[in-house]
């Protein structure tokens, strides 16, 4: 059986520089940055807790004073801190209107 493409004999070279490196392998810090923030929000917005809440403030804080979260991205974050938990309608007593 003979392959398609054969492959010559001679020594091929397979490493990537250092700048294809860093952007093909991993995406850069301020989007992990933001995705990890994202997610924070998500939990918080999803659970409610104090836990959640504080994983959020110190996430969004720390990419801000890093620089990778910029201050207007703080500020919804903010935001949405300094407004109150909303309960869930399983809380609250229902009424239907027909």
């Amino acid at each position: 059986m003979r392959a398609q493409y054969p492959s010559s004999s001679g020594g091929k070279n397979s490493t990537l520089l250092k700048s294809e490196t860093s952007t093909t392998t991993k995406p850069p810090r301020p989007f992990v940055a933001i995705a990890v923030v994202g997610a924070a929000l998500i939990a918080y917005q999803i659970h409610k807790t104090p836990d959640a809440r504080q994983r959020l403030e110190c996430l969004a804080d720390q990419a801000h004073r890093m620089g990778d979260l910029s201050s207007r991205d703080a500020a919804v974050v903010a935001d949405l801190l300094g407004q109150p938990a909303a309960s869930t309608p399983f809380n609250e007593e229902q009424h239907y209107v027909f």
